[in-house]
C-alpha cells in the first residue's frame, strides 16, 4: 500500500527536466509558476478584479442613491396645479423650458438663526423665473420683485382652507398658498406656462458655494451689516457660503438700500457662480462634481418631472455648452407703485414686450444700465425700461433691457 501510493520513482527527473529553462540552464529554476499554480493565480487575478469592479460600480451606485434621495419632491403643488389646469397658460414653444427658482426665506429649522420663526412660516425672499431656449444656445433668468403688487388668485394653504383672490405685493402668494399659488400668480402675470420649479433654502445656497470653493465679487465700499452677519473691506474678494448668503440678502447696509439693487446683486452673484463652475471644470471633474451635487441636491425640492438625479442631469446636460455671455440676468420692468412707493408695478409696456418674447421663445438682448442709458441718451427713471434696436432678421425691434451676464467682471465695470 505505501509502495503504489508514493510518486514514481522518474518522477522527480520529469519535473526537473520540464522546470528547465528553455536556454538549457541547468539549475532547474523555473521562469514561470507551474501550471496549476499559473491557473491558480489568474482566478485569483480575476476574482480580484471583478471585485474591483463591483465596489466601484456599488460606491457609484452608493453615492447615485445618495444624491437622488436628497431631493425632495412637492407632490402637494403638483396636485393643486392639476386641478388648475384648465386656467393654466398652454405652451407655445415645447423644447424650450420654463423653470421658477424660488429662495424661501423660512425661519424654521437651520435658518432661524437669520430671523425670527413666526411658527415656521415660508416667504419668498428670491424669486426668479429662468428661461432655456428651445436650441439650449442661451438662458435668461428674469428676477421678479417679491415687493411687485400683482393679483394673486384664489389658493389654499397647507390646512386646506382657500384664501380669496386679492391684489397683493408678490411674495405673499408664497406665504399663502405655497409653490402652487406662485405658480400661478405668474402664470396669470405672464401668460407664460412654467413647465418646473425648484425651491432652495439658505443652507443649500451656503453648502453650494462653499462647495465650489468661494466667489469672487467687488464692493465699491466696506460694508458692516450685523442683520446680514456680513463685515467686508472694499474691493475684489472671495465670498465663502455664510457671506454670500449675507451679501445677496443684504438690504440697508450695500447701495441705496432698495429692493432692486438687492435683485441686481442676486443676478450678478448668480452670475460669477455659473462662471466659476464652467471656468475651473466642476461639471469634468467627478471629484470636484459631487461635493457641489450633494450640497445643490440637499437644497431642492422639486416638482415630480426634476425629482431624481437623472432629470436634474438630462437639465444640466443641456445647459453646459451655453456661452457664459448668453447666461442673461435681468430684473422684470417695474417702477414705484403709484399708491405705495414702497412698492412695485409693472412698466408697460415693456414688461409684456418682454413676456411675449419669452414665450415665443424669441432673443433677448441684456446690456448693463448704464450702457443702456447712454444708447437712450436720457436716464428714464424707470428700472429696465426697454429700447427698441433694429432687429436682424427684419424691420420688428428687438428689446435691450439693462442688466447683466455671466462672462461679465463686475470689478472692471
Amino acid at each position: 500500500m505505501s509502495e503504489s501510493a508514493g510518486p514514481p520513482e522518474d518522477s522527480d527527473d520529469s519535473a526537473t527536466d520540464e522546470g528547465r529553462s528553455p536556454a538549457g540552464d541547468d539549475s532547474g529554476v523555473s521562469s514561470e509558476p507551474p501550471a496549476g499554480h499559473r491557473h491558480h493565480w489568474l482566478r485569483w487575478t480575476a476574482l480580484g478584479v471583478s471585485l474591483v469592479v463591483l465596489v466601484a460600480a456599488g460606491g457609484g451606485w452608493w453615492l447615485y442613491r445618495k444624491l437622488d434621495g436628497n431631493i425632495r419632491t412637492d407632490t402637494s403643488a403638483a396636485a393643486e396645479l392639476k386641478t388648475y389646469e384648465r386656467e393654466r397658460p398652454a405652451t407655445v414653444v415645447h423644447d424650450a423650458e420654463n423653470i421658477l427658482l424660488i429662495g424661501s426665506d423660512s425661519r424654521a429649522g437651520d435658518n432661524r438663526e437669520y430671523g425670527r420663526d413666526d411658527g415656521g412660516s415660508q416667504r419668498s425672499d428670491t424669486t426668479i423665473l429662468l428661461h432655456l431656449a428651445a436650441d439650449r444656445k442661451s438662458a435668461t433668468a428674469i428676477s421678479l420683485p417679491r415687493d411687485l403688487m400683482v393679483w394673486i388668485p384664489v389658493c389654499h394653504k397647507a390646512d386646506g382652507t382657500a384664501t380669496k383672490k386679492q391684489f397683493a405685493q408678490f411674495n405673499w402668494a408664497f406665504e399663502f398658498g405655497g409653490t402652487a399659488c406662485t405658480i400661478r400668480t405668474v402664470e396669470k402675470l405672464t401668460g407664460i406656462r412654467i413647465d418646473h420649479q425648484m425651491v432652495v433654502d439658505f443652507n443649500g445656497f451656503k453648502d453650494m458655494v462653499d462647495a465650489v470653493g468661494g466667489v469672487e465679487v467687488c464692493l465699491k465700499k466696506p460694508v458692516d451689516d450685523p442683520d446680514a452677519h456680513l463685515k467686508l473691506p472694499a474691493g475684489r474678494q472671495k465670498l465663502d457660503g455664510e457671506q454670500a448668503l449675507g451679501y445677496v440678502r443684504a438690504r440697508k447696509s450695500i447701495g441705496n438700500g432698495s429692493d432692486t439693487e438687492r435683485m441686481d446683486r442676486q443676478q450678478q452673484f448668480l452670475g460669477a457662480l455659473v462662471n466659476k463652475v464652467q471656468s475651473n471644470g466642476v461639471l469634468l471633474n467627478p471629484t470636484r462634481l459631487y461635493p457641489v451635487l450633494d450640497a445643490a441636491t440637499k437644497s431642492l425640492t422639486t416638482d415630480p418631472g426634476l425629482d431624481s438625479l437623472k432629470d436634474l442631469y438630462d437639465l444640466v446636460r443641456g445647459l453646459r455648452d451655453v456661452p457664459t455671455d448668453r447666461v442673461q440676468f435681468l430684473t422684470v420692468p417695474r417702477q414705484p407703485y403709484a399708491a405705495d412707493p414702497n412698492r412695485d408695478e409693472l412698466v408697460q409696456p415693456d414688461a409684456n414686450r418682454l413676456f411675449k418674447r419669452l414665450r415665443d421663445d424669441a432673443p433677448v438682448t441684456v446690456v448693463p444700465a448704464d450702457r443702456l442709458e447712454n444708447d437712450n441718451g436720457k436716464n428714464t427713471g424707470k428700472n429696465n425700461a426697454a429700447t427698441g434696436t433694429p432687429d436682424a432678421a427684419g424691420p420688428n425691434p428687438t428689446p435691450t433691457y439693462s442688466g447683466n451676464n455671466a462672462a461679465a467682471d463686475l470689478c472692471k465695470r
